[in-house]
């Protein structure tokens, strides 16, 4: 269960990873990230551990350090983006810390809308990898 020092360090995250400018993606890496965001939300729906973990960066693997940590960390954490009513893709951009990201407004099965703002890190062979993801919810917009 997340204790409040937990919240406030993911909303404090949150604040820092707002975009700063425009991302200017190449449209292969763009069609590259979206393809790895879309697989890990598809491993979720058919609760495939090592698929979804297998589009995580190393830096969040060091975190959490075996699949099941993982699973139970979007589970608990990120209800939305494990289990949704559908998705779409936004724009890239620049966070706070000059990583790519990619913004994705997900449909809850609690009919809530939320964006998830996938940071991600392209790795010494090229592949784009997820980083880190901060997830709010977003009132009164449809997906």
């Amino acid at each position: 269960m997340f204790t409040r020092l937990t919240l406030l360090i993911v909303l404090a995250f949150g604040v820092f990873a707002l975009p700063l400018r425009a991302e200017s993606l190449n449209a292969i890496d763009k069609a590259n990230v979206t393809s790895v965001i879309e697989k890990q939300l598809k491993a979720f729906a058919a609760d495939d551990g090592d698929a979804a973990y297998s589009h995580a960066a190393p830096i969040v693997k060091g975190v959490f350090r075996s699949v099941e940590n993982f699973m139970a960390m979007v589970k608990q954490g990120y209800a939305p983006v494990y289990r949704n009513k559908g998705y779409e893709f936004g724009e890239s951009f620049t966070d706070a810390l000059g990583r790519p990201a990619m913004r994705v407004v997900l449909r809850g099965l609690d009919d809530k809308n939320y964006e998830a703002n996938y940071f991600m890190e392209k790795q010494p062979d090229g592949t784009w990898m997820i980083a880190g993801c901060v997830l709010v919810v977003i009132p009164g917009l449809d997906v």
